[in-house]
């Protein structure tokens, strides 16, 4: 809070690797991740005055910092398709458990990165985030409808993308086999 340089660096190392994980899981770019991460950081050293002890931990209040700036970037790089169109899944289970036990989070993350890049993000910030469909549709500037139907189309295709088994499964039992 004083602009401590020596302060800011033990800072700066001490989050580095956790935030900068956050911002790859939204930017699949590396460089775009990074660019993400240090305007992070420059928003954070300048609005750390602000932070209040009482309202949360610093962690959790630096990775806020961080996923708006790889939002903020991300609405640079792509745009949304103003679907309103709400094909909700009511499926609850949308990963059977049996499979995330055989995956490691770089390969989830490896799979969520090739979902359409609308899809990625809504995915990303209900998910990961927990932000409600409303929330996701403030920070991206679409309708709730549209944040609901990015969400179902990531979770059908990582579905299909991580149980590839269950999917041919299907396609037999729909053909009468």
């Amino acid at each position: 809070m004083q602009n401590n340089r020596a302060s800011q660096e033990a800072l700066y190392k001490l989050f580095y690797s956790d935030m900068l994980r956050v911002c790859h899981s939204y930017l699949a770019d590396p460089a775009l991740a990074k660019e993400a991460f240090n305007t992070g950081f420059l928003k954070v050293f300048q609005s750390i005055k602000n932070f209040d002890i009482d309202k949360g931990e610093l962690g959790g209040w630096i990775r806020k910092i961080m996923v708006f700036s790889a939002i903020d970037l991300c609405r640079k790089e792509l745009r949304f398709n103003n679907t309103n169109t709400i094909a909700a899944d009511t499926d609850d289970e949308f990963i059977p458990p049996r499979i995330l036990e055989k995956l490691y989070f770089d390969e989830i993350l490896k799979q969520i990165r090739t979902l359409p890049a609308a899809a990625q993000m809504v995915f990303n910030l209900s998910v990961l985030d927990d932000l409600s469909h409303k929330e996701i549709g403030e920070q991206l500037s679409i309708s709730e409808g549209t944040s609901r139907w990015h969400l179902a189309e990531a979770k059908k295709r990582l579905r299909e993308l991580l149980d590839p088994g269950n999917q041919q499964t299907k396609e037999r039992r729909s053909n009468g086999l």
